[in-house]
């Protein structure tokens, strides 16, 4: 898994593609979708993730399925089980918990808030030495 900047800050580089953040309600109907495919209930998180997996996986901007039996048809179980779980690692990056505890929360917000400042730190910065950071009282 790989999140370069130009897969865009809602999305993540995997084999197959990009995986990008989904709304509550895409991931609603992707529950919705998987609950209608499934026959019984030990069926029921394999066709919720190939559900999620067709909503979320992209190449070129475009979903790679155009629904979760597509996906079904067309990944392994192990595939399907990779990719859910890329995508929930790459959904609790960006969204973090409450539940994940303060020192977790510390850590993200600490590297939030230095992302910008070493975007633009290094010998070839043109915009830093044009627009110095203000430092102390006179900001």
């Amino acid at each position: 898994m790989d999140r370069a900047f130009w897969a865009g800050p809602d999305r993540v580089k995997v084999k197959e593609g990009t995986l990008r953040l989904l709304s509550a309600r895409e991931v609603l109907e992707a529950r919705r979708e998987g609950d209608a495919l499934a026959q019984d209930g030990r069926e029921r998180a394999l066709c919720r993730n190939a559900c999620l997996i067709a909503k979320a996986l992209e190449r070129v901007g475009k979903p790679v399925f155009e629904s979760g039996q597509e996906a079904l048809d067309s990944l392994r179980v192990e595939d399907i089980a990779r990719l859910a779980d890329a995508w929930a690692a790459f959904n609790r990056e960006c969204n973090p918990s409450p539940m994940d505890g303060e020192e977790e929360i510390s850590r993200r917000k600490k590297a939030w808030s230095t992302r910008v400042m070493s975007a633009f730190s290094g010998a070839c910065s043109v915009c830093l030495a044009l627009c110095p950071p203000k430092i102390g009282q006179n900001r």
